[in-house]
């Protein structure tokens, strides 16, 4: 099979913002506990984070991870977490049904994040709580000096502000399942007044609102846009959240997903664009697409769970190699969007439908997703350009018309380096790529990585967690003005030149 990718220094996306390549952590299975600490391990440091996780993530090199939830903050006391850890309370938590022992807050996961060089988008609780305790937090994590939780928090060791720039209004409230839920306009009042409280007290953040919770939401649409009526001249970002699986074993299929994530960014960013032409405004709203992944393995064993435990194996997706590649191709799938997607979350980092798992006590291990998106965040920052495609398609039962490669080139200046993002999607042919290079004369190849497997079902585990990783002996021929890579059945490829 043969395919034409024409890319131009001209025709751009847009600049890559790095905090599209963010990640969440959230207090639920053991993302926390038993995840980024684990106190007794023996890699874990002064603050019981354990390095051997911290290695790991490090090669993601994460800019920006969402804490501390997800469903969790919407019946969280921020409050518990603080100050001396022996009075802390223990608390039973409605989201996940589970204890919690506050062993973690925003004490520690500030530090932690400092560690592993990213920075925290801190949710509020916007379920029980409101305005005030939200205005609370900001004032105890980034006001200097002086006033009650400014000094509260250098009591607590802290003379410093933690300076958090990024803050999201809630999570998921127009979700049944979430406490406190809310109709649109409920949600839209309270969040309204919460921005304009929190950016009194520190104009510096920056502010996501809750978009609906999913793109088959009966909610949707609608909510995004009553709650950008109320919100829009107070926030900067509006979220979105979505989750892929293959239930139905239709892998085919299941690599189209890309598609309806493609649809849901458009969609979401329309919505932004009515409101902005209702409002006359000249501001425009961005997106957060602050949860992502595939999840549904874990699903059945979820339902099995007796509840009230601490720290429970909950959520743990074990990753497949077909896994990976879907995370390649919605990767891209952001990176074609940057133009309005600047924030995106992986959901979520550690142990919980993560690319990073652990034993208790044991080894970390990198899961299939893990090198995707550790290859997307290291060579995908610049400037994306758009991609002009030309390739064979196929179809399925409910989807017709897709592409076999999923591709985008990104430019880094800085770097003097343009990479190209590809996946072959056909199960059966390789395909021969011709990427025109008259706009980048002279370039040389740097490398060509792939990842591959004959078995599409293939996972890492700890006793064998080198299964399914990338080589760099991928094909490519390069001339003055093109380049030929051969994409391999089923494969992520990632082929970088230096212009």
């Amino acid at each position: 099979m043969k395919a034409k990718l024409i890319l131009n220094k001209d025709f751009t996306v847009g600049e890559v913002d790095e905090r599209l390549f963010g990640s969440f952590i959230e207090h639920l299975g053991r993302a926390v506990y038993n995840g980024i600490y684990e106190p007794t391990h023996p890699t874990a440091d002064d603050q019981g984070f354990r390095k051997d996780v911290m290695e790991l993530v490090n090669k993601l090199n994460v800019p920006i991870v969402r804490y501390p939830g997800g469903n969790f903050v919407s019946g969280y006391n921020w409050e518990d977490g603080i100050g001396d850890k022996s009075k802390r309370p223990v608390r039973p938590e409605l989201a996940w049904h589970v204890i919690e022992s506050n062993e973690i807050g925003i004490d520690e996961f500030q530090e932690w994040a400092k560690r592993a060089n990213s920075k925290v988008m801190q949710a509020v609780n916007l379920g029980t709580r409101g305005p005030e305790e939200a205005r609370n937090l900001l004032e105890y994590c980034n006001f200097p000096k002086g006033t009650h939780y400014s000094d509260m928090r250098r009591a607590n060791g802290f003379e410093e502000p933690f300076g958090i720039k990024v803050w999201c209004l809630g999570n998921e409230m127009d979700g049944s399942w979430q406490i406190g839920s809310k109709t649109a306009e409920e949600y839209g009042r309270i969040a309204c007044e919460t921005a304009k409280i929190m950016r009194e007290l520190d104009p510096t953040i920056e502010l996501v609102a809750c978009g609906s919770s999913g793109l088959g939401m009966p909610t949707f649409g609608k909510w995004e846009a009553t709650v950008l009526e109320h919100t829009y001249n107070y926030v900067d970002y509006i979220s979105l959240h979505n989750y892929y699986g293959n239930r139905d074993n239709d892998t085919a299929a299941f690599l189209a997903c890309s598609l309806d994530m493609d649809k849901f960014i458009k969609s979401v960013a329309a919505i932004c664009d009515y409101v902005k032409a209702v409002k006359h405004s000249d501001k425009t709203i961005n997106l957060s697409f602050d949860e992502w992944n595939v999840w549904f393995h874990s699903n059945d064993a979820d339902s099995k769970l007796e509840p009230w435990q601490t720290a429970p194996h909950q959520l743990e997706d074990i990753y497949n190699f077909e896994d990976a590649l879907v995370v390649g191709c919605l990767l891209i799938t952001l990176l074609k969007n940057c133009d309005r997607v600047k924030m995106a979350c992986l959901a979520q980092l550690v142990n919980v439908i993560a690319p990073i798992m652990t034993d208790n006590g044991g080894i970390s291990w990198a899961q299939t997703i893990f090198y995707p998106f550790m290859h997307a965040s290291n060579f995908g920052r610049g400037v994306a350009l758009s991609p002009v495609v030309n390739c064979e398609k196929y179809s399925t039962k409910n989807i017709k018309d897709i592409p076999f490669l999923e591709a985008i080139g990104i430019m880094n200046e800085e770097k003097k380096e343009l990479t190209v993002f590809a996946v072959n999607r056909s199960l059966e042919d390789s395909i021969d790529l011709e990427v025109d290079l008259r706009d980048f004369e002279d370039a040389k190849l740097l490398e060509h990585l792939v990842l591959e497997h004959s078995d599409m079902k293939a996972t890492n585990t700890s006793e064998n967690p080198n299964n399914v990783v990338p080589h760099n002996n991928g094909v490519t021929s390069i001339s003055t003005t093109s380049a030929i890579a051969t994409l391999n059945k089923h494969s992520w490829n990632v082929i970088r030149f230096r212009v």
